[in-house]
Formats: structure tokens, sequence, C-alpha cells
């Protein structure tokens, strides 16, 4: 039973076999080219602290790249205005740049908890 649930989850969430998962990922990719934002910008580091690592770690050229999406996006929502046409043609909103050190951070935090060591960070709502 937990295998069929298993594989039932799995193609529900995958574009390539699930033409409705398909037709959501290609809705979110356009709402966000119109922005110039990546799938990835939309985490919250304040959120998740695995997140607020992963950030840390990254280069200092990431980090602002992805600033200055988040800073044009907003710009563009106050004056309620989409990115011109030929600039949303070059938008990639599915390209990674955070899921790789992501990764890395929620396996060193699974290692830590089963050596039993104290976690790195304490998550505290502000």
């Amino acid at each position: 039973m937990a295998q069929l649930l298993e594989s039932l989850s799995r193609w529900l969430v995958n574009p390539r076999t699930n033409p409705l998962a398909a037709w959501h990922m290609r809705t979110v990719a356009g709402r966000l080219k119109k922005y110039g934002l990546r799938y990835e910008d939309l985490y919250d580091p304040y959120y998740e602290m695995d997140i607020k690592e992963a950030l840390a770690r990254l280069p200092s050229e990431v980090v602002d790249a992805r600033i200055q999406r988040l800073k044009r996006a907003m710009d563009l929502s106050m004056k309620h205005e989409y990115l011109p046409k030929e600039l949303q043609a070059v938008q990639t909103p599915y390209k990674s740049y955070l899921s790789d050190m992501l990764a890395l951070v929620k396996r060193e935090a699974a290692e830590r908890e089963a050596l039993g060591a104290l976690p790195l960070y304490q998550r505290t709502l502000p």
C-alpha cells in the first residue's frame, strides 16, 4: 500500500508524466519570467534555517544576483509592470543555483543528528 501511494505521489508531481503538473510548471514559469525571477528566489531564508545557511555558503556574486532579481521584481510589481518581452524570452526560471548547496546543508544536518551532535543553529521565529 505504501509503495502504491509513493508511486502515485511521484506520478502526481512529475511534469513528464502528469499533464496537470506540466501545465502548472509552465504557468509558474510564465509568471516568474514576467518579473525576471527564478524559482529558487522564492525560497525564504527566514522560514527555513537550512536555506539561510545555504545562501551564506554561496559565492557573493550569486547572492547579489538573487538580491537584484528580487529587488527588480518588487519594483516591477509596485509599478504594475512586467519585464519587456525580449527580456522575458531570455529568462531561465528553473535554472538552479541553490539546490546543490541546500542538499549539502541538509545532508550535514542529518549527519549531525545521526551522530547525536547539537544542531548548528536553533530555529527561532522573529
